[in-house]
């Protein structure tokens, strides 16, 4: 894997949370990959990508629900975070399969049939510990971009106003930036042309999923006519989380910066789990004070998802249809909830 291959390993892997619909119910939910969309069904998944020779290739396999095997992540927030924890894993081998697919076609332009061996030989054999590389390293980016930086700069402005040097203003000023960060970020990427046809994957998944659940045929035709934005995308997640946290850390006793640091940190797990129980309850109840709240996620995924084109769409039904297949072989029953 080259610097490009690492570089583009790591924009994915930041987008995972975003582009990834965690919850763990009897429907189906999925995610945007590398020219393809991973869709899972409640015990199995499919992964399908497009080639550059416009061949679409899966990988699809059973997949037991975490609940179903650790009775303690039934319980309210760790059942958000067990479920966060085994979508993301998934979403990292999605996206894996989908690199791989990405290195063989890239492979496949190199002149001599010697090179294209010794190239996908070399990802193959590399692929596993490069990977681990490239997960640390956007963990280390993402804790600093998120939780270091803004607090760093926050302090920085209290020290130097007194009129917001409080405690509970420079917690309320590290908020804001994060959120400022998180967005500047999202729109940095989605001017990019590899991750906006990413966002178009992501449109199409939403669309296919909203296509299943109206209980209309699945195809093209039925799937376009639908939004692209969902209730349940990571992306709404994504800004419960930030929303959340901003009221947790304005009212943390702390006033030295490494103990709001780390007390930042040690948090998150008690957020993520707060945070999926109210996207759990958005998505039932459409109004008052949950529709509030998710509402300012629905309205980002106009950034983070775009409108797909039928090839794309015929990615995610491919997806879909194969999940499905897969799920009715094992006795499963897909439910409409």
């Amino acid at each position: 894997m080259n610097l490009r291959g690492f570089v583009r390993l790591f924009t994915h892997i930041q987008l995972l949370p975003v582009l990834e619909n965690g919850e763990e119910t009897t429907l189906v939910g999925g995610q945007a990959v590398m020219e393809g969309v991973m869709m899972r069904s409640p015990h199995s998944y499919c992964v399908a990508v497009r080639k550059a020779d416009g061949r679409i290739v899966t990988e699809e396999s059973p997949l037991p629900r975490l609940a179903d095997r650790y009775s303690i992540f039934k319980l309210p927030v760790l059942r958000g975070l067990g479920t966060l924890g085994h979508a993301m894993w998934l979403g990292m081998k999605a996206l894996r399969f989908s690199a791989d697919c990405a290195m063989s076609d890239l492979s496949a332009e190199g002149e001599a049939t010697g090179q294209r061996e010794k190239a996908e030989s070399g990802t193959r054999e590399g692929g596993s510990w490069k990977m681990a590389l490239n997960i640390g390293f956007s963990l280390a980016f993402m804790i600093a971009l998120y939780k270091f930086v803004p607090l760093y700069l926050a302090t920085l402005l209290g020290r130097h106003f007194p009129e917001v040097s409080s405690r509970f203003a420079i917690n309320m000023m590290d908020g804001t930036l994060r959120i400022a960060i998180f967005l500047g970020f999202m729109l940095l990427l989605s001017r990019l042309r590899e991750m906006h046809r990413v966002f178009e994957y992501h449109g199409a998944e939403h669309r296919v999923v909203f296509n299943f659940e109206s209980g209309q045929p699945v195809n093209v035709d039925n799937a376009q006519r639908f939004v692209t934005w969902h209730p349940r995308c990571g992306t709404s997640f994504l800004v419960v989380v930030l929303i959340i946290a901003m009221a947790c850390y304005a009212f943390l006793p702390f006033d030295s910066f490494w103990a709001k640091f780390v007390a930042r940190i040690a948090l998150l797990p008690v957020i993520v789990g707060i945070s999926y129980e109210v996207i759990r309850f958005a998505a039932k109840r459409q109004r008052g004070l949950m529709a509030v709240l998710t509402r300012p996620g629905l309205w980002l995924q106009r950034v983070t998802t775009q409108t797909p084109s039928n090839s794309q769409t015929e990615v995610a039904i491919h997806a879909l249809q194969r999940a499905m297949e897969l799920e009715r072989a094992q006795g499963g029953e897909l439910v409409i909830a």
